[in-house]
């Protein structure tokens, strides 16, 4: 039997761009509410913003596929000016890019031109990074200002409820079956992120296939060990099981 049908996690599952789902937990449901809010947003442009594997990328993917929304970086915009990118678009998802802002002038001048045209379109912008927009180091007044008075909401590290959720939906999409020891004893031993997840169920399929074994409560803790995933060390009771 799956671990899907053993453990029960009190998480809503929501359909996601492919075959993935969006889990809504603490961690991320006031994000979640606002991206259902869309096109009822107060403003044209919304922020989210959290640490790395908190969802975010995840998040403006759900977002795009209802909004058919374009995907701009800093990699497109140091390339294009923003009438390429957006063509007749009015929406448009922008990721990762305060990093670049204050060293590289000319994507912040590209990124205040695509803002004002999502505004003059009567569009919508959505971003994310790690942080607030408020908190970005931008060169240009214009932009700053902007960034300052966009709405920005947070998504919080996963707790171990949602990390367990996303373990079993992962292990059950490669079509997996694992007992919910398994799971109870990866999630608090690795990263609360969704990438530690996605790494370790990788890495976890990679080593059964190799070794033709079952997955089991040892096989997670060698391939903890392999992969150097383990958030602390084991007590003596985990050596003993």
């Amino acid at each position: 039997m799956k671990a899907t049908r053993q453990l029960a996690l009190d998480l809503r599952h929501r359909p996601a761009l492919g075959r993935e789902d969006f889990l809504v937990a603490p961690s991320n449901e006031l994000a979640v509410a606002w991206i259902d809010r869309w096109p009822q947003w107060p403003a044209q442009a919304l922020a989210v913003y959290g640490p790395p594997g908190s969802g975010k990328t995840h998040l403006c993917q759900v977002w795009r596929h209802s909004s058919g929304a374009v995907a701009v970086d800093a990699a497109a915009l140091r390339q294009h000016e923003p009438p390429a990118l957006l063509g007749d678009a009015t929406a448009c998802v922008v990721e990762a890019v305060a990093e670049v802002l204050e060293r590289e002038p000319e994507v912040a001048r590209r990124l205040l031109h695509l803002h004002n045209m999502m505004l003059e379109r009567g569009g919508y912008l959505l971003v994310s990074d790690r942080l607030p927009p408020a908190r970005w180091i931008c060169p240009l007044a214009d932009l700053r200002s902007r960034l300052s008075g966009m709405q920005a909401v947070a998504l919080s590290e996963p707790d171990e409820a949602l990390v367990q959720a996303v373990l079993v939906k992962l292990f059950s999409d490669r079509q997996l079956t694992v007992t919910p020891e398994v799971i109870q004893f990866l999630a608090p031993r690795i990263d609360r992120s969704l990438d530690a997840a996605r790494s370790i169920v990788s890495a976890i399929d990679n080593r059964a296939l190799a070794a033709k074994r079952q997955i089991t409560v040892p096989l997670a803790r060698l391939v903890l060990s392999e992969v150097g995933d383990g958030r602390h060390q084991e007590s003596q009771e985990d050596n003993r099981n």
